[in-house]
């Protein structure tokens, strides 16, 4: 990477001692690590965590990518005053680092150029141990994707093992998980006031170490099984993800202990959820949405796709077995005003490299943009149940009009041309719309870029259970009405779907009658996602256990890396290199 010196009176958050003599400052209150690139855009966790204290008063500096291995980088602007920050980065370090099949990735999203091999395994604790190693006892906080996934005993794949919650392993103070700014303030505010990172208990959205069970029985608690007993026991593991799993509601979950050998964690039940005004706020930050000078022209490849789109909400109460916004982000759908939304469009319609085009107005699950219920912004979600599956509730608010009313005023703003949506659709949630097939026209005029991704992940209902997700009439009646909708509009547009390989439930009949359900609807992804599993989901402790947590039923998991590659070839059967493959395992398959 080429370095040069970045200007005086640098927008940025300083990553030097030069930048912090330039703002007047000779020590820090906060030192964010992080394993991505400094980009200071929104949808850069370390942006959005240093824009925050920022505008609470702190002084913040900004470590990106250190070389782990040494001290250097980590104390080139001091020691901070108040404590240490580290997350891995957007991505758990691991699925940064390899891929499904495990073998190391060759490109790097969150680095300059995209290059790989800048942020170590495992990126967290590796940081820790040498901020430990540097700075003794001074206040350690963790959080990202990477820590709020790991916050309890998880199964990691790349280790095949089950393995302690990060905040042990670590030796961090505290851990932050979640969308973390409610618990940023309340814990900087405590840090400033004198309190001690150890005695700092009662924030929501958080977990801390004890040796005492009874410092945990000061609100109501439950005891999920050991560390050891979930390590040595599949059955006590698929126990604790169930009890943990149905504990995630901000109103009415009590805080869960585990036992880690030498240390309790004590998760505190989740943040409540940002008020429409209060996420605004945090979208508002002067964020400059570009690399900080230091990279010169090294280009961040995951900056290139988000830098003109527009995040309209957070959360997603579709619940996927595979996905990870139910532990992270949650269930509950915290939205921005239009107001803030047509700002930040007005604001990228005045970049020099703006052309005209907003890629995505979305979120996690693009058309669930309105609260699911009168109730889940005071009640959390529903404990053991779920808002779409295995059907949708009768209290749910279904309806896209919202989201057309934002489409639309992005689309009026001075010198916008066009707003694309790229972010995946529930497509059941469409159908269910009495105005659905409105929405959908409309869509089709004047948001598709010739085409539209969906996610069905697959064919066989039973796979489709183990996923929770709708059944396949669904995506049937949906291809059938956007093929009459587009031939209606003279439009030749096209289904980008998005199918998932050895999924737990399935097996090499459940791939075949996916590649014959892609055959019959001319369905043809140029890539199929092979399940990676990925620590803290529904669908990694099926993979683990062979058990589903919450009805002990059986489970089959593809564990065998043969096995996994003819699943994926199967439904590559178009692929040259895959098309051989595919005919070894199942000669029924038509070659094409």
């Amino acid at each position: 990477m080429n370095k040069k010196p970045t200007q005086k009176n640098s927008p940025f958050l300083p990553m030097t001692e030069l930048e912090m003599s330039t703002r007047g400052w000779h020590e820090l209150d906060f030192l964010c690590v992080t394993g991505d690139a400094y980009v200071d855009h929104p949808s850069f966790g370390t942006a959005v965590v240093s824009r925050v204290l920022e505008s609470l008063g702190y002084r913040v500096g900004i470590v990106a990518q250190p070389d782990w291995r040494a001290r250097d980088d980590f104390t080139a602007m001091g020691r901070p005053r108040l404590g240490v920050m580290v997350s891995a980065g957007n991505l758990d370090s691991m699925l940064s680092n390899y891929s499904s099949p495990g073998k190391r990735r060759a490109r790097d999203s969150y680095s300059p150029d995209g290059k790989p091999r800048r942020r170590p395994d495992r990126a967290t604790i590796a940081y820790c141990n040498r901020i430990r190693e540097i700075w003794g006892d001074i206040p350690l906080i963790i959080g990202g994707i990477e820590a709020s996934l790991r916050r309890m005993a998880h199964y990691d794949y790349w280790a095949n093992e089950v393995r302690r919650s990060i905040l042990a392993d670590s030796r961090a103070d505290l851990l932050i998980y979640g969308m973390a700014e409610p618990q940023l303030e309340l814990m900087a505010r405590a840090l400033g006031d004198g309190a001690q990172v150890r005695d700092i208990h009662d924030i929501p959205g958080t977990c801390w170490k004890t040796h005492s069970v009874m410092d945990a029985g000061r609100g109501d608690f439950v005891r999920i099984p050991s560390f050891d007993e979930v390590k040595a026991d599949k059955k006590a593991f698929a126990e604790a993800f169930r009890v943990f799993y149905e504990e995630q509601n901000f109103a009415s979950g009590r805080a869960v202990v585990q036992d880690q050998g030498a240390w309790l964690v004590v998760q505190n039940p989740p943040a409540p959820p940002l008020a429409t005004g209060e996420l605004d706020a945090v979208y508002s930050l002067p964020y400059t949405r570009k690399p900080h000078p230091i990279y010169n022209d090294n280009k961040i490849p995951a900056l290139e796709e988000v830098s003109f789109s527009i995040t309209s909400h957070r959360g997603c109460f579709g619940g996927c077995a595979f996905c990870a916004i139910t532990l992270h982000q949650g269930r509950v759908i915290q939205a921005r005003s239009g107001e803030s939304i047509v700002r930040e469009a007005s604001m990228l319609a005045r970049d020099p490299d703006f052309k005209g085009y907003i890629h995505d107005v979305g979120g996690p699950t693009a058309n669930f943009r309105i609260p699911q219920c009168s109730k889940s912004l005071t009640d959390g979600a529903c404990r053991g149940r779920s808002c779409v599956f295995p059907s949708f509730c009768k209290k749910l608010r279904v309806s896209h009009a919202d989201y057309l009313a934002v489409l639309r005023a992005v689309s009026n703003v001075k010198g916008v041309r066009k707003v694309f949506v790229r972010s995946g659709l529930r497509i059941d949630y469409i159908l269910a719309d009495p105005d659905g097939r409105a929405f959908l026209e409309e869509l089709c005029l004047n948001h598709v870029s010739g085409q539209l991704k969906i996610a069905p992940e697959h064919s066989d209902p039973e796979v489709l259970k183990c996923m929770r997700k709708s059944p396949p009439d669904i995506t049937r009646e949906f291809i059938k009405i956007f093929r009459e909708i587009n031939g209606l509009l003279g439009k030749k547009q096209f289904l980008v779907p998005y199918f998932m390989s050895s999924h737990p439930g399935c097996g090499m009949k459940e791939a075949k009658n996916l590649a014959d359900f892609m055959k019959r609807e001319h369905l043809y992804p140029e890539q199929v996602q092979e399940f990676t599993p990925t620590p803290g989901t529904l669908a990694t402790c099926m993979y683990h256990t062979g058990l589903d947590p919450f009805t002990d039923k059986p489970v089959y998991a593809a564990r065998d890396t043969k096995d996994r590659a003819a699943q994926r070839a199967m439904l590559q059967f178009r692929t040259r290199g895959d098309r051989k493959q595919a005919a070894i395992v199942k000669p029924t398959l038509d070659n094409e």
